[in-house]
């Protein structure tokens, strides 16, 4: 395919984020020799805007891709479709990735079936090739193209997680939540609010992530305290704005709500 419009892939505006260590540096130097990259690290900690991010510095296309289930081989890499005049070839995402040379970036990878998985393996080591059986065809991957995966370590299980054979054809970083005053400035930053209310909904979300493993299967994340903000940018009061975005989303446990409502009534007076 020559006549795919690469600039559509492109980000055209930078993307907020904040560094927190050493991950821009090293993200660099990954993509420079174009190794294959796994991200790791709990729901809504930014690991989405960080590619994003990262595609925007670089000026490279990005096709993202949000595994599930139900996604096949044939959704990953393209399948025939029939028409008024037969059939004709539809290439998927990774496809047109390897094609045109953009960051192709796989979200939640573990969410999708072991063997629809497998089909990336060509892409991650010396061939950087990507098989169409059904086409008949290799593909030779663009010299700017790139695999990067992303899963929560959190949910992993022995029905839920990469095989080794996987695992093992990527290098790795591993992403958390931000310290406090970083979280607090990314909160303030992204939602238009002052700092003291950003570092009081952080202290809400500390309070959550010390209940994981102790009734809930995951903590307040970043992403809910932008949203918890921005209800409040919007005239909604500071403890409804909490109790609606941070503890309704995650928690239908009365006890854990009960905990976590009387730790904003707290923190809000």
């Amino acid at each position: 395919m020559t006549d795919i419009d690469i600039e559509q892939y492109k980000i055209k505006e930078e993307p907020f984020y904040e560094a927190q260590e050493d991950e821009v540096e090293l993200y660099e130097a990954a993509y420079a020799s174009r190794l294959p990259v796994m991200i790791k690290g709990p729901t809504g900690c930014g690991k989405s805007r960080f590619i994003e991010h990262m595609a925007w510095k670089l000026g490279k296309p990005l096709i993202t891709v949000a595994c599930n289930e139900d996604m096949t081989a044939s959704d990953l890499v393209g399948r025939y479709l029939l028409d008024a005049d037969g059939t004709r070839w539809l290439d998927g995402p990774l496809t047109i990735a390897a094609r045109i040379g953009a960051i192709c970036y796989l979200d939640e990878i573990v969410e999708a079936r072991q063997d629809t998985t497998v089909v990336i393996h060509p892409l991650t080591d010396h061939r950087r090739t990507l098989p169409l059986d059904k086409k008949g065809e290799l593909v030779d991957a663009h010299e700017d193209f790139q695999l990067v995966i992303s899963y929560n370590p959190g949910y992993q299980s022995l029905l839920k997680d990469l095989k080794q054979s996987t695992k093992q054809r990527f290098t790795a970083m591993d992403f958390d939540y931000p310290e406090t005053k970083t979280e607090a400035s990314i909160v303030a930053k992204e939602a238009g609010i002052d700092e003291d209310t950003a570092e009081k909904l952080v202290k809400i979300a500390h309070a959550a992530r010390h209940l994981k493993g102790h009734g809930l299967d995951e903590g307040i994340s970043t992403r809910l305290l932008v949203y918890a903000a921005t209800l409040m940018n919007k005239g909604i009061e500071a403890k409804r704005a909490c109790r609606m975005a941070l503890v309704r989303p995650i928690t239908d446990d009365a006890d854990i709500r009960s905990t976590l409502d009387h730790s904003i009534d707290s923190i809000f007076g």
